[in-house]
C-alpha cells in the first residue's frame, strides 16, 4: 500500500484516478478547491476508508507525509481558465513550487500533469516529445499553455538542483464521465447540443483535427508512468495518435444520440491549433507498451449515457437509458 496525494483530485480525470488508485489498495487523499472540480465526482469514494478529502488551494503551502503526488490542480479548459487568468498562472506556477517543495521535503516522488497545449498551434506534426512547441506568449490561451511551460520548466530544476524524483507527461485531449457539461470543450458541448438537440456550433470549417483518448486510457498511462524508473523522467505524451477533424466527431455525436440536431459555423477563436496529433513511440516504450485501447465510438457511447444521465437529473444505475447507441 501507497500513501498517495492527488491535487484536484475531485476534477474529471483526478476523480477516475482516485477510484483506480483506491481499487488496487492505495490510501489516496484528494485535495481540491472546487473551482473546477466536484464532490459528486468522488462522493461515492467516500465510504472507503481509506479515502480523504481535504478542501485547499495549492496556491498556498501544503504540509503532509505521502509516497506519492500527482499534481493535476488547475483549470483546464478554456472557459475555466480564461475566467481568472492570473489565478489560473499562479495554480500551475505557484501550485507547482508549492507541491515541488513538499515533494523535496518528504522525498516523494511527484507526477506533474502537463499538457499537449505546451505545443502551442504546432508546426510539427504529430508532435514529439522534442519539439519545443508554437505557442503565443500573450494571447488569451497564454496563462494556461505558459503556465504548463513553466511547471514543466520548474520540475526539471528541481530535479537537477534538488534531486527531485519527477514524472511528467503531456495529456492530449481527453473525454469521459465526470466530464463537466459546460466546461467549453467540444466533447461536452458537442453531446449537449445534440441532447437537447440544439444547432452543434463549430468553429472554424471543421477541418482542424484532434486526437481523442478515453479517461481509462489515460490514468492507465499515467499509472506506469508514476511507476517507471526513478532516472526516466520524461516528458512523455499520453495521447490518442488517430486523429478526427470536428466534422468528423460532430456526425458521430450524431449518430451516437440519434439526434436531428443541425450543424452551424462560426469564426475559430484566437490561436486555436489547427493540428493536434501525439507522437506516442516513447510512451510506447517506456511504459511496458502502453498505448490507448477504447476506440473513439466506445468511449463516446460511455461519455453520452453520462451526459444524458446529467440532462434528465437521474443517476445512472436508476434510469434505463434510451439512447441510439452503435456497437
Amino acid at each position: 500500500m501507497k500513501r498517495i496525494l492527488i491535487t484536484g483530485g475531485a476534477g474529471f480525470i483526478g476523480s477516475h484516478l482516485c477510484e483506480r488508485l483506491l481499487k488496487e489498495g492505495n490510501e489516496v487523499i484528494c485535495l481540491d478547491n472546487y473551482f473546477t472540480g466536484s464532490k459528486k465526482n468522488i462522493i461515492h469514494l467516500m465510504k472507503n476508508p481509506l479515502f480523504e478529502v481535504i478542501r485547499h488551494d495549492i496556491t498556498t503551502p501544503f504540509f503532509i507525509e505521502v509516497d506519492e503526488i500527482y499534481n493535476l490542480a488547475c483549470p483546464a479548459s478554456p472557459v475555466h481558465y480564461q475566467y481568472n487568468a492570473i489565478k489560473t498562472t499562479k495554480t500551475s506556477v505557484i501550485g507547482a513550487i508549492n507541491m515541488l517543495g513538499l515533494a523535496k521535503r518528504i522525498k516523494a516522488k511527484i507526477l506533474q500533469a502537463s499538457t499537449s497545449e505546451v505545443y502551442g498551434d504546432p508546426q510539427i506534426h504529430p508532435q514529439p516529445e522534442s519539439y519545443w512547441g508554437n505557442v503565443n506568449p500573450i494571447g488569451p490561451r497564454s496563462c494556461y499553455d505558459e503556465g504548463k511551460r513553466c511547471a514543466e520548466t520548474l520540475f526539471m530544476d528541481y530535479h537537477q538542483q534538488n534531486d527531485v524524483c519527477i514524472k511528467i507527461i503531456r495529456i492530449f485531449n481527453t473525454y469521459g464521465p465526470n466530464m463537466n457539461p459546460n466546461d467549453g470543450r467540444v466533447v461536452s458541448n458537442f453531446i449537449m447540443q445534440a441532447l437537447k438537440g440544439e444547432d452543434i456550433t463549430i468553429f472554424g470549417d471543421g477541418s482542424q483535427t484532434r486526437s481523442f483518448q478515453y479517461v481509462d486510457d489515460l490514468v492507465e498511462g499515467m499509472i506506469r508512468m508514476m511507476n517507471t524508473e526513478d532516472a526516466f523522467t520524461g516528458p512523455v505524451n499520453i495521447g490518442n495518435q488517430k486523429e478526427y477533424t470536428m466534422m468528423e466527431l460532430a456526425e458521430n455525436i450524431l449518430e451516437l444520440t440519434g439526434s436531428d440536431s443541425k450543424l452551424i459555423f462560426k469564426s475559430l477563436p484566437q490561436d486555436d491549433p489547427q493540428r493536434r496529433q501525439p507522437d506516442i513511440h516513447l510512451a510506447t516504450a517506456k511504459l511496458n507498451g502502453w498505448k490507448p485501447e477504447i476506440q473513439l465510438k466506445e468511449g463516446l457511447s460511455k461519455t453520452i449515457q453520462y451526459f444524458e444521465a446529467i440532462y434528465h437529473g437521474t443517476p445512472l444505475k436508476e434510469r434505463n437509458l434510451s439512447l441510439h447507441l452503435v456497437k
